[in-house]
């Protein structure tokens, strides 16, 4: 699930229609064009997650907050005491709906909107299309950019034809850092990456010419693995991964069309060994990842569908950092009438994932929120120096 919280400052007068009211109304509206999210999951035959267009409906809760927001504390802490509320719990649920949504009212006149969409259903590029579309049919606009629904386009092919290798190899714990995390609290932490320290960096790792251009994406990303690596004191020979998603719209021959709403990222995995990572520059780490972005082309995606098709195992991923950068994504541009939200982002960041958040007035800035244990986020805070 993709669970998301957007924050509203109190900017409309008591006369008006009430957010709550607004929003649900816009959501039944919204979703006669983003039908797939009323419907449910099943599975078929080859025992593959399918949606059904049942039409069932989305779930709407209501609730109110006998707080204002600043005593939630600061959102941009991934362990920020109170988010959790604000997106309404369906596990346990028998057939539980694609989409949740929940507005919370507070005692300052804000309001916030919590969502738990299934990701079966979607990638972050379509959920953020999604909610882009519903704030302006709430506020009585037409659609900028209707969703484009035929997942046909993406397949798989027959016969199967996987080109490439997309099995994840198994990782031996080496370094015993699998009981550091069960003897140690997690601690989580944000740091922001001006657009000052990020150029910064990217001059750095082209300065001994094995790079001839690096994007924010591929510097930071880098950069935290070093940093992680390093933090966590693991054997040398510790092999060490970090998975990211590259959009495949782009990719594709012809491109998927605008708006296509469903899944179309595919999963890329970096793999090295600590001693690699730590031995060498900056910029060859940067440079492993950059040719991972180049697989991404249309015989790799098609490779990809084909081979997930029909391969169901699922190996424990340790070692493995997830990363999702949002800071791509614009969630924050979400505007259901009161103005862009105040806060926007993740209801919690799991303790092997990594987040990239937009941040500051003009989104330039990066918010790195991550998790470790207690003494190797001590560690990661003095390599960080920020």
């Amino acid at each position: 699930m993709i669970h998301t919280v957007y924050c509203f400052n109190k900017t409309f007068d008591s006369e008006l229609l009430d957010a709550a009211q607004a929003i649900r109304e816009g959501l039944a509206k919204v979703l006669v064009y983003y039908y797939p999210l009323a419907g449910r999951v099943a599975m078929n035959e080859k025992n593959r997650f399918i949606i059904n267009c049942t039409g069932e409906g989305a779930l709407f809760v209501e609730a109110k907050a006998d707080c204002t927001m600043e005593e939630i504390n600061d959102f941009m802490k991934p362990d920020c005491v109170g988010l959790g509320k604000l997106v309404y719990d369906i596990n346990g649920v028998q057939n539980p709906p694609l989409l949740v949504a929940q507005v919370t009212k507070f005692k300052c006149g804000g309001f916030s909107l919590g969502l738990s969409v299934d990701h079966i259903a979607v990638d972050g590029i379509s959920a953020m299309e999604f909610v882009n579309s519903w704030g302006e049919i709430t506020r009585g606009l037409p659609i900028s950019n209707p969703p484009f629904l035929d997942r046909t386009l993406l397949k798989a092919q027959i016969p199967p034809s996987v080109k490439f290798s997309h099995t994840l190899e198994h990782i031996i714990d080496m370094s015993n850092t699998m009981a550091l995390l069960k003897e140690e609290t997690l601690v989580n932490r944000s740091f922001v990456f001006r657009l000052e320290k990020l150029e910064q960096l990217k001059k750095e790792a082209m300065e001994d010419g094995v790079l001839k251009k690096c994007t924010n994406f591929e510097t930071l990303t880098a950069f935290m693995w070093r940093a992680q690596t390093k933090s966590l004191r693991l054997h040398p020979d510790q092999q060490v991964r970090v998975l990211f998603t590259v959009d495949g719209r782009s990719k594709l021959h012809p491109p998927l069309p605008k708006g296509y709403f469903g899944n179309a990222a595919m999963l890329m995995s970096c793999q090295s060994s600590a001693r690699e990572i730590l031995d060498n520059p900056l910029s060859l780490t940067i440079q492993k990842i950059q040719e991972k972005i180049k697989m991404v082309t249309d015989d790799y995606i098609r490779s990809g569908i084909d081979f997930f098709e029909e391969q169901h195992e699922r190996k424990p991923l340790t070692y493995t950092i997830f990363l999702n950068a949002w800071s791509r994504l614009a969630f924050h541009s979400a505007d259901f009438g009161w103005g862009e939200p105040i806060y926007s982002g993740p209801l919690h960041v799991a303790k092997n994932m990594a987040l990239f958040l937009p941040h500051g007035k003009e989104r330039k800035d990066i918010n790195l929120l991550l998790g470790l244990p207690a003494s190797a986020m001590k560690i990661f805070e003095e390599l960080i120096d920020i």
